[in-house]
C-alpha cells in the first residue's frame, strides 16, 4: 500500500521564496531525494558552489536548454529546477571541484538577481496539488504498474543491479518512486525536464510509466534485430560446412581437384623460371609448405601470392638497348624541341655503354617548372633506347611501406611500388620515371624519402631489399628518372645520388617551334582533322603565346590549341571535311574569348616615386615582381607586407639600413627615420614570397620614396644587397631574364658574379634586352633612377674605419 503526504497550500500568497545561488547543469537533471555527484569547472559556478557553502549548504540546480554553450545567459536555463543541499565538495589539481548534492524538493524561478559572481535567483517550492479520492486509485495502480516494469526493463538491462531493483520495491511515497525511476532512466533531457515539471502526481506518475513503457520496446526491438544477425551467422557458417562436404564429395567421385590443379601449375612455373640462388630456395621452400596446407586456410592464399609474385618478377629478362647514336638522337629530337643538356646526357651514357659491357643505370633529376616535358622526355629516352617504360607518381606519398612494400605478417601486405613497377616493366632494365619526386611527405608512418635512399644509390641498389619480399632485387641496371620542380624540398642526401638536370622555360621562339611541330599536328591528329582545315601562321602562333599564355612550360598552350581544335572540329561536321579556316586575331578571340594576358604592356607606362621591378623565380618559372615604397609623417615605423618570409623581410631591414647610412650621400635627411613611417609592400599579398634576391629592388624602391625621384619603368633588377651596398649573386637567372623578356623589359641589371650564366641565355633573348652586369648599389641607383643627378652628395659619409670621406673622393670599399 501506498501512503500520500498530503502538500501543502500552493496558493501564490502561501508560496515561499527563497534567495539562492543558482549552478546550471549540463546534461543533467536532478530529481528531489536523488543523491548525485557533479563535477564543477565553470568559474561562475564554482562561485555560486562557495557562495551556498559559506551560507546554509543549500543551492539550486537548474538544467541548461542547450549543454555546448558554456556562458549561459539567463534565457539559457530552464525555470523548474530543484533546491538541493550540498552534501561533500572536493577540490582536484587541476581546479576542478567534485561535489556530491542531494535533491530536496522540486522550485521555480521567480526571478534572477543581478550578481557578477554568479547566478543569484528567487524560487518558489512546488508542492503537489492535492488529488481526489478517484485519483487515489489511479495513482495506486500506476505505482504497481511502474514497479513491475522498471522490474521488467531491468531483465534486458544488466546494468541495473539487484540493489537498485529492491530499493524500487521497497519505496511507498508515490512522488518518490516516479522521482527514483526517472533518475534510473536513459529519458533524454527535455524528458526528464517535462518530468521534473509535472506537479499533479497521477500526471507525473502516468508520464513516467509512459516513457518507461517505451524504453522497454525500443530495448525488446533492439533484441529482435540482434536475434536475425546471429541466425544470419549461423546460416553462413551451415553454408561454408555444406561446401566443404561438397567438395569432399567431388574429390572422392574422381572430379577436379581445383588446388592439387594450382599446384601442379605452380611447379611447373617454379622449373621453368630461372632466379637467382637465394630466391629459388626460398619459393622451394615455401612450396613445400604449401603442399601440407589446407587449400582454404588463410595461411595458404598468403603462401600461394608469395610465390606468384616471385615467379611474376623479371630477374634475369631484359631488352637488348639500341646503341646507335645518330638514331637515339634522331628519336630525341623528333619527340622534343630544344633540351640539348639532357639529350647529351643520354648520348653520352650510350656511346659508355657501347664500350662497356654492363654498366650500372644512371639516376637523374629533371628540375624544371610545369610543362616544359621533363615526364614525356623520360618516355621518349626509354623508345631511344628501345627499353621498357614505367612511370610512378611519388606526389603526396607518405607512407615509407609504399616504397618498400608491408612484411607478409599484416593481412593484405604487398609489395611496394618499385617492385609493382618491375612487375609492370617485365624486364630487369627498365626505364622508370619517379615523378614528382619533390611532392613527397612523411608521417608518422615513416618516411619514404629515407626508403629512396638505397633504391637510387648505384653502390646499394644490386641488393634492394623488399619487406614483403625479404629477398635481395638487383635495380642496378635500371634507368631511373627522377622529376621535381624544385629542389628545396628535397632531402640533401637524396638529392646527392641524384645528378640533377635543370631544365629551364621556354622562349618564344623554342614555344614557336614547339607548337608547329609537335603540338598543332598532335591535336589535329586527336580531333579527327587535318592541318588543311586550320590555319596556324607564325604571328597567329605568337598572338596565342603572348596573349592567352603565361607559363614557362607549353601545357596551357597546348590546351588553348586544343580548344580551337574542337571549334575547327565542330564546323567540319557541320559544313563538310572542304573547310578551310586561317586563323586571324579575331577568329582567335571568337574561339578563346577576350584576351587574358596583356603582352608588352605594363600596369603603369610611366616612371613612378616608390615603384621598382624585381625579379622572382617560382615553380611556374620566371615573374615580375613590382615592389612599392611610401613615406608618411610618423615616429620611425617600419611596415613590411605582402606574406614575405623572414629572409626577404631581413633583405628588407638590410635595405633600409644601407639608405640610413647613406641618408647625406642621397641628400635625405640623416633623420629621417625619426620623422617619418615607411611601408614596403609587395603586391600579391597572398602568395608567400622569399629569398633575398629582392634585396637591391627594395633599396632602389625606398630611396625612390624618400628622394621623390621615380624609378624607371622600363628597368628591372635582381640582386641580393648587403649594409655596405655591394651586391651578391643569385640563382635562377635564365628565368628571370625570360620573364623580364615576357614583360617588354629595357633593361635588366644583375650581380656581375652572375656575368657568367649569361652563357645559358638565348642570343635572341640577349638581343631583345639590355643586360647590365652591377656590383655596388650606386651603379644600379644611376641606372633605375629617371634622374639621378638630383642625388647629389651632400656633406661627408663614414666609412669601415671611421673616417670621413667625400663621397666623389671615397675609395671603392665604401658603400
Amino acid at each position: 500500500m501506498f501512503k500520500l503526504i498530503k502538500p501543502k497550500a500552493t496558493g501564490e500568497k502561501g508560496m515561499e521564496r527563497l534567495e539562492l545561488p543558482l549552478l546550471p547543469l549540463r546534461d543533467i537533471v536532478l530529481f528531489p531525494s536523488i543523491p548525485m555527484p557533479l563535477f564543477v569547472g565553470r568559474d561562475r559556478s564554482i562561485n555560486a558552489l562557495e557562495l551556498a557553502l559559506s551560507r546554509d549548504r543549500r543551492i539550486f540546480l537548474a538544467a541548461q536548454k542547450k549543454a555546448k554553450i558554456d556562458n549561459p545567459k539567463e534565457s539559457d536555463i530552464y525555470r523548474v529546477g530543484t533546491i538541493a543541499t550540498i552534501l561533500q565538495v572536493l577540490r582536484l589539481p587541476d581546479g576542478t571541484v567534485k561535489v556530491l548534492v542531494e535533491g530536496e524538493t522540486r522550485a521555480r524561478v521567480a526571478e534572477f538577481i543581478p550578481s557578477k559572481e554568479c547566478f543569484m535567483v528567487k524560487v518558489e517550492i512546488l508542492e503537489s496539488s492535492e488529488i481526489s479520492d478517484t485519483e487515489r486509485v489511479e495513482v495506486e495502480a500506476l505505482c504497481r504498474g511502474i514497479i513491475e516494469a522498471f522490474q521488467e526493463y531491468a531483465r534486458f538491462n544488466k546494468k541495473i543491479s539487484q540493489e537498485a531493483i529492491e530499493n524500487i520495491q521497497s519505496i511507498e511515497d508515490p512522488q518518490k518512486l516516479a522521482d527514483t525511476v526517472a533518475a534510473y532512466m536513459p529519458f533524454k533531457l527535455e524528458v526528464k525536464q517535462k518530468l521534473l515539471e509535472a506537479t499533479h502526481l497521477p500526471k507525473l506518475l502516468e508520464l513516467v510509466f509512459g516513457h518507461l513503457r517505451g524504453e522497454i520496446e525500443i530495448i525488446k526491438t533492439e533484441e529482435r534485430i540482434k536475434g536475425r544477425v546471429r541466425r544470419q551467422m549461423e546460416k553462413t557458417q551451415r553454408e561454408y560446412y555444406l561446401n566443404e562436404q561438397m567438395r569432399a564429395i567431388q574429390k572422392e567421385m574422381g572430379e577436379k581437384d581445383d588446388f592439387r590443379s594450382e599446384l601442379q601449375d605452380l611447379e611447373r612455373r617454379i622449373k621453368r623460371k630461372k632466379l637467382p640462388k637465394e630466391a629459388a630456395a626460398k619459393v622451394r621452400h615455401e612450396f613445400k609448405k604449401l603442399k601440407f596446407m589446407s587449400p582454404m586456410s588463410a595461411e595458404a592464399t598468403v603462401v600461394r601470392n608469395y610465390i606468384d609474385w616471385i615467379l611474376s618478377l623479371p630477374w634475369y629478362e631484359k631488352t637488348k638497348d639500341k646503341l646507335n647514336i645518330e638514331e637515339a638522337a634522331r628519336i630525341l629530337d623528333e619527340d622534343h624541341y630544344g633540351l640539348e643538356k639532357p639529350k647529351e646526357r643520354i648520348l653520352d651514357y650510350l656511346a659508355v655503354q657501347a664500350l662497356v659491357k654492363k654498366m650500372k643505370g644512371p639516376i637523374l633529376c629533371f628540375v624544371g617548372p610545369p610543362g616544359v616535358g621533363k615526364t614525356s622526355l623520360a618516355k621518349s629516352i626509354a623508345r631511344a633506347m628501345n627499353r621498357n617504360f614505367v612511370r610512378l607518381s611519388l606526389g603526396g606519398v607518405r607512407d615509407e611501406a609504399e616504397i618498400r612494400g608491408h612484411r607478409r605478417t599484416y593481412i593484405g601486405a604487398l609489395p611496394g611500388k618499385i617492385i609493382h613497377s618491375m612487375k609492370r616493366a617485365g624486364t630487369i632494365n627498365p626505364v622508370i620515371c619517379l615523378d614528382e619526386i619533390d611532392k613527397l611527405s612523411s608521417d608518422f608512418r615513416g618516411d619514404p624519402a629515407a626508403a629512396l635512399l638505397e633504391v637510387l644509390d648505384p653502390e646499394q641498389n644490386h641488393a634492394f631489399n623488399d619487406h614483403y619480399l625479404d629477398l635481395d632485387y638487383d635495380l642496378s641496371q635500371v634507368f631511373f628518372i627522377t622529376t621535381a620542380n624544385t629542389l628545396h624540398t628535397i632531402p640533401l642526401p637524396l638529392q646527392d645520388r641524384m645528378e640533377i638536370i635543370r631544365i629551364p622555360g621556354y622562349t618564344e621562339w623554342e614555344k614557336l617551334q614547339i607548337a608547329k611541330h609537335f603540338l598543332i599536328p598532335k591535336q589535329c591528329e586527336q580531333h579527327g582533322i587535318t592541318q588543311d582545315n586550320v590555319i596556324f601562321s607564325d604571328d597567329i602562333i605568337l598572338y596565342l603565346i603572348r596573349h592567352y599564355t603565361k607559363e614557362a612550360g607549353v601545357r596551357n598552350l597546348e590546351r588553348e590549341i586544343a580548344t580551337i581544335c574542337r571549334k575547327v572540329a565542330r564546323a567540319v561536321v557541320s559544313e563538310g571535311p572542304e573547310v578551310r579556316i586561317e586563323l586571324d586575331e579575331s577568329k582567335i578571340e571568337e574561339y578563346l574569348g577576350v584576351i587574358k594576358y596583356r603582352y608588352g604592356q605594363r600596369e603603369d607606362e610611366k616612371d613612378e616615386v616608390g615603384l621598382a621591378n624585381g625579379l622572382a623565380w617560382t615553380e611556374f618559372g620566371g615573374e615580375i615582381l613590382g615592389i612599392e615604397t611610401v613615406v608618411m609623417p610618423g615616429q620611425g615605423k617600419i611596415v613590411i607586407t605582402g606574406k614575405l618570409g623572414e629572409v626577404m623581410q631581413e633583405s628588407a631591414k638590410a635595405a633600409l639600413s644601407y639608405v640610413r647610412s647613406r641618408a647625406k650621400s642621397f641628400g635625405i635627411d640623416p633623420e629621417f627615420h625619426s620623422k617619418v613611417d615607411i611601408h614596403v609592400h609587395v603586391p600579391e599579398g597572398a602568395i608567400p614570397k622569399d629569398g633575398p634576391s629582392a634585396g637591391i629592388t627594395m633599396a632602389t624602391s625606398i630611396v625612390s620614396a624618400l628622394t621623390g625621384i621615380p624609378v624607371r619603368y622600363d628597368v628591372a633588377m635582381t640582386g641580393e644587397i648587403t649594409l655596405r651596398g655591394r651586391i651578391l649573386p643569385i640563382g635562377g637567372l635564365k628565368e628571370k631574364i625570360l620573364a623580364a623578356h615576357r614583360a617588354r623589359i629595357k633593361k635588366v641589371l644583375i650581380p656581375k658574379d652572375n656575368e657568367k650564366d649569361l652563357k645559358e641565355i638565348p642570343s635572341e633573348i640577349l638581343e631583345d634586352i639590355e643586360v647590365i652586369p652591377v656590383d655596388r648599389m650606386d651603379k644600379v641607383l644611376d641606372i633605375a633612377l629617371a634622374e639621378p643627378e638630383k642625388l647629389k652628395p651632400k656633406g661627408e659619409i663614414p666609412i669601415v674605419d671611421g673616417t670621413f670621406y667625400d663621397q666623389r673622393e671615397a675609395p671603392e670599399k665604401i658603400c
